[in-house]
């Protein structure tokens, strides 16, 4: 068997695809780097005369990485019951705002924001519905839809037959397939702007106007910073709670951002990012809103990691900026 592909840098070039297939099977940019890590780890223990026997470094880092996140996603839902309030993927900036000062331990990507790949596969919305899979149906639908890995591959990570592969990707896809479709770009971007202008003017008859009816807020504050800990449900409900929060919130710089690929906001308070909102779409109106405030998920942005102290104690309401 071949050695050329074999070699150190034929395995260091893998880590931009393995850092991609690890957040979309994650949703969580320190344990995809821990789990590249990982695998790298592993990778660099064989023994070279073993390494030199693997015809495909990629696919080897590829099933191992797969395994580890298999084992992670695992562990999750233990994890995810002891976060306080609810949890949701990290929002990615877009590249040219990353703040490349993070990731600079030993060992760790040097940025982040030139491994991962911004596209219809990493919105908010996107992962969410990912986040409803069970493990097995993730890492299948993942690696087979997203990065068209074969059944035969994926059966070596799931230890499970390429036929129930097969299946397990299916019913991943039903979930999919129940989302709501995307809309443009620009219609995204245009009800962004009039959620932002509304929020500003403290319009709440306009803003009530911009989201349907049974819209749903959802905010990941992770016990560190003040935010609702349950989703807010109603339109009317959540532009009254909006517009409170904009009384409340002086100081605040509300900005259109790209959040992980398409129109969003981000709130800066004395230049530091304290919150990120992502939106879902639909026929001109804002279905749902996924609201980020967990200081240690808003590195990336140039947040400082000590909260901005407008929500009081940690999963307080009346104050939390958006």
């Amino acid at each position: 068997m071949g050695t050329a592909g074999a070699d150190a840098g034929g395995a260091a070039g893998e880590r931009r695809r393995l850092m991609n297939v690890a957040y979309r099977l994650l949703g969580s940019l320190a344990e995809s780097e821990d789990a590249v890590q990982e695998a790298y780890a592993r990778w660099y223990a064989l023994p070279r005369n073993r390494r030199d026997e693997i015809v495909s470094p990629g696919a080897w880092l590829t099933t191992v990485t797969g395994r580890i996140c298999l084992d992670v996603l695992g562990s999750a839902r233990a994890r995810r019951e002891r976060y306080v309030g609810a949890w949701l993927p990290d929002p990615l900036p877009d590249r040219a705002e990353w703040d490349t000062g993070r990731g600079t331990g030993p060992g760790a990507l040097a940025d982040p924001a030139d491994q991962l790949v911004l596209d219809e596969s990493v919105t908010m919305a996107f992962l969410v519905v990912l986040e409803s899979m069970t493990p097995a149906e993730r890492v299948a639908f993942v690696l087979h839809d997203v990065f068209r890995y074969p059944f035969a591959e994926i059966a070596g990570i799931l230890g499970r037959t390429p036929a129930a592969c097969k299946q397990l990707a299916a019913s991943a896809r039903r979930r999919v397939r129940g989302a709501r479709a995307p809309v443009t770009a620009a219609g995204q971007a245009d009800a962004v702007r009039q959620v932002k202008e509304a929020w500003q003017t403290r319009n709440i008859a306009a803003l009530v106007g911009l989201l349907d009816p049974a819209a749903v807020m959802t905010a990941d504050g992770g016990g560190l910073a003040g935010t609702v800990l349950r989703p807010v449900e109603g339109g009317a409900r959540i532009a009254r709670y909006m517009v409170a929060i904009a009384d409340r919130a002086p100081g605040l710089e509300l900005l259109e951002r790209s959040v992980n690929g398409v129109p969003g906001l981000v709130a800066r308070r004395a230049g530091a990012v304290v919150t990120v909102a992502s939106f879902e779409v639909a026929e001109g109106r804002v279905t749902r809103i996924w609201v980020v405030r967990n200081p240690e998920k808003l590195r990336p942005w140039g947040q400082d990691g000590t909260g901005d102290g407008a929500g009081g104690e940690a999963g307080g309401v009346s104050a939390a900026p958006l």
